[in-house]
């Protein structure tokens, strides 16, 4: 398993070892904020960076406040493991870009890599081993793509493509083959910060098929829909317009 730190990884972990034999986590580090913001900068212009990093570091920070009994609730009711993952099988990393990830990969010679929450993945990584890697997204692909597909599906008032979706990895953002996906349906108590939750109750399922699809030797990709299109973190401006103009929270 490749991952990045958080609780995503953490429930898709627990998840696996329900069924199958995880041998090997590597975690990478975070992108530096520094590097991060600088590229944004470079692409979008410092005005709309400046209304990212409030709605990030005031916004969700509220949100989070006010939505830990509804994030209890998710967790308990659909059995979700969100300690941490234990040493003995961790293995720490710069980068899953870095040549220490691709000597270890070596070594390891997997057939089966589950990717969760890491940075794109070089072709050079992906080709270093003979193995299939499989990605859960929290969108529908490729409509969908990069980050918070859940709430700009419900910013669109397109119900039918929130959700998450387990797809091949390739060298693109989000642009892997399809294999399966699914539709989830947030409450009036969830919020930005609760749709990740939700898509990954959702995900784990279908992760679940794909893995058994793999070794049952009968992968399968299906098409999604016909747009595509790269979402990006919301300025405060936008959420709040969202919020009061559409009811999206």
């Amino acid at each position: 398993m490749l991952a990045g730190r958080g609780i995503s990884s953490n429930i898709v972990f627990h998840a696996l070892t329900k069924k199958y034999n995880v041998s090997r986590v590597i975690m990478e580090d975070p992108v530096s904020r520094g590097i991060l913001i600088k590229k944004r900068i470079k692409r979008f212009g410092i005005l709309k960076v400046t209304g990212q990093l409030i709605f990030q570091t005031v916004v969700v920070k509220c949100l989070n406040i006010v939505s830990k009994k509804r994030k209890n609730e998710i967790i308990q009711q659909f059995e979700l493991n969100t300690s941490p993952i234990p040493a003995e099988v961790l293995t720490e990393a710069s980068s899953v870009n870095s040549p220490q990830v691709i000597d270890l990969l070596k070594s390891i010679q997997p057939t089966l890599i589950v990717v969760n929450g890491t940075r794109i993945i070089s072709k050079k990584v992906l080709d270093s081993v003979d193995a299939t890697f499989i990605n859960t997204h929290a969108g529908i692909t490729p409509k969908y793509r990069n980050v918070h597909g859940a709430y700009w599906a419900l910013v669109n008032k397109d119900p039918e493509h929130c959700g998450v979706t387990v797809h091949l990895v390739d060298p693109g953002i989000d642009t892997g083959y399809i294999l399966y996906q699914d539709i989830i349906s947030p409450t009036t108590k969830d919020n930005f910060t609760t749709y990740p939750l939700l898509q990954i109750t959702a995900g784990i399922p279908l992760l679940y098929k794909a893995v058994d699809d793999f070794y049952n030797n009968q992968l399968k990709t299906i098409s999604g829909p016909s747009e595509s299109r790269l979402w990006y973190h919301p300025t405060i401006f936008q959420y709040l317009y969202y919020r009061i103009t559409r009811g999206v929270k």
